[in-house]
């Protein structure tokens, strides 16, 4: 599956531009870890965009919902299984897929973080990722009200499956994000008077 095919499941299965924008952001994530690890590029940024296209149509996280009818479809158009292990393995509570692979922990770690960074763009006054620094994000993560459903726990301990700690990950996603700003929407934006 190249990124020309991935992009057009994304469409098929999801009409809500913030799903879209979080795929997005996935990718621009992994892309960032794929390039840090000296990885295939192209196929960690499929994996990063498809992750949850199936998510709209099946927004239970459970057996009979996503990501396994999302696993059972990249099947059916005959998907690298590494891209679909990849996609198990970022809900394991259901699929019982444990991410062992960098892409796949890399995948759960860039997940969660995309959401609370998209987060801090969109509170500032240029609504640009462009504009967010490291110190920014640190001071909203010490406010758990903002952005509260956001595991932080989870981000913290998928940081350092890969070996990394908080700031470092941050700082590789925020990287990956702020290169492809103008695709996620997140450039910055004329602040009227």
């Amino acid at each position: 599956m190249n990124r020309e095919e991935a992009w057009d499941l994304v469409c098929e299965y999801t009409t809500q531009d913030h799903l879209k924008r979080h795929m997005l952001a996935v990718e621009a994530g992994m892309i960032a870890y794929a390039k840090h690890f000296d990885e295939d590029v192209d196929k960690w940024a499929v994996v990063g965009l498809v992750h949850d296209f199936d998510y709209e149509q099946n927004p239970d996280v459970a057996v009979e919902g996503h990501p396994l009818v999302g696993a059972k479809i990249l099947r059916e158009k005959g998907v690298d299984e590494e891209i679909v292990r990849a996609i198990l393995s970022h809900a394991e509570e259901v699929s019982g897929v444990k991410p062992e692979t960098q892409m796949e922990k890399s995948l759960v770690a860039v997940d969660e973080l995309t959401g609370f960074l998209i987060a801090v763009a969109l509170v500032r006054p240029s609504k640009s990722i462009l504009d967010v620094k490291l110190k920014s994000v640190k001071k909203k993560w010490k406010l758990k009200e903002f952005a509260a459903p956001v595991n932080r726990e989870e981000i913290e301990e998928a940081a350092a499956a890969l070996g990394k700690t908080l700031d470092e990950h941050i700082e590789i996603v925020l990287a990956g994000m702020q290169d492809r700003a103008e695709i996620l929407g997140l450039e910055r934006q004329e602040v009227s008077a």
